[in-house]
């Protein structure tokens, strides 16, 4: 099984404490979420992780193997993209990857097959013999993330994946991701954008000044963080046409506040964490009025439980 361990993890510049005794344990097949504002430690983390600087004190490891006496083995199965990577605009994917697999140990024939299973798998297949310096922001991106993919790797470790990029690219790159979650790899990935960590991660650490704050299943950690009967609003839009009638079954499902709308759309304000949202969802399915979309209208969960959280530590 995939592992990353962090052990009273620690980095000081000077005065500067960057890392602060980082205790973390990340195991299996997940995609996490590693947060915090900037300057709270997340690059730093990453860097240590893998052994582009030394720790001032404690330890690493990835499967099993300490990543700075033991790091050939350690990253060995581990593809990581930290900061953003430039690569030479005058290189085509295929001369690049192979460059790259040729430095990664990958011998003749066998690299030749994994640069082009890579770049299927990137979606780059129709560009692999143009010059990168023509490529969009988006398009590099996915050169550089079908880089960490050369070796098969268990582990993949990401630094802002979708940072630059516009609306599209940024698409593109979550649904790599999404794609690399079914194949049971372990992925820990950095980021500033809430939605998207939300969106695809399976758990989330929060950092700042240094320090870890929290660390679990997304689930768990925004229902543990949200407050005792926060109200919450869910827009929904339904194929039935929203009269009195229906507004006040609705009403009648537990921890429902209030219920407003018409012409097939709903605003519900209810009171409870994700479980309460998972509730109303199966109780409005119930009713048989052909719900096509239920999204939260407020805050997200994860949202209020970071600010809250770096609120705290200001």
């Amino acid at each position: 099984m995939p592992s990353i361990v962090m052990e009273q993890l620690s980095k000081r510049y000077g005065s500067l404490m960057a890392l602060d005794s980082l205790s973390l344990t990340l195991e299996g097949g997940r995609c996490v979420g590693f947060l915090g504002p900037n300057g709270a430690g997340k690059t730093t983390t990453l860097k240590l992780l893998t052994d582009l600087i030394k720790p001032t004190s404690g330890k690493a490891s990835i499967n099993g193997y300490d990543v700075h006496t033991e790091k050939r083995r350690a990253l060995e199965r581990c593809g990581a993209l930290v900061e953003t990577p430039e690569i030479y605009p005058s290189l085509t994917p295929r001369e690049a990857l192979s460059l790259l697999a040729e430095m990664r140990g990958i011998r003749g024939g066998e690299r030749e097959e994994r640069v082009k299973a890579v770049i299927e798998e990137v979606k780059m297949e129709d560009w692999m013999d143009s010059r990168i310096g023509k490529f969009s922001k988006g398009m590099k991106q996915r050169i550089n993330i079908a880089s960490t993919l050369l070796a098969e790797p268990e582990i993949i470790i990401l630094d802002e994946p979708t940072s630059g990029l516009d609306p599209r690219g940024m698409a593109e790159v979550r649904e790599m991701i999404r794609s690399l979650k079914r194949k049971n790899i372990l992925i820990f990935m950095s980021s500033h954008l809430l939605s998207e960590v939300q969106d695809i991660c399976d758990d989330v650490a929060i950092v700042d000044h240094g320090k870890l704050l929290v660390h679990g299943p997304l689930s768990e950690v925004t229902s543990k963080f949200l407050p005792e009967g926060a109200k919450r609003t869910i827009d929904v839009q339904c194929s039935a046409s929203v009269d009195d009638a229906l507004k006040s079954k609705v009403a009648s499902i537990e921890g429902v506040v209030s219920v407003d709308g018409g012409s097939g759309r709903m605003s519900i304000a209810f009171s409870g964490g994700s479980a309460a949202q998972a509730k109303l969802l199966e109780e409005m399915v119930k009713l048989n009025i052909g719900v096509y979309s239920f999204r939260e209208a407020t805050t997200s969960p994860l949202e209020e439980t970071y600010m809250r959280l770096i609120k705290e530590t200001l």
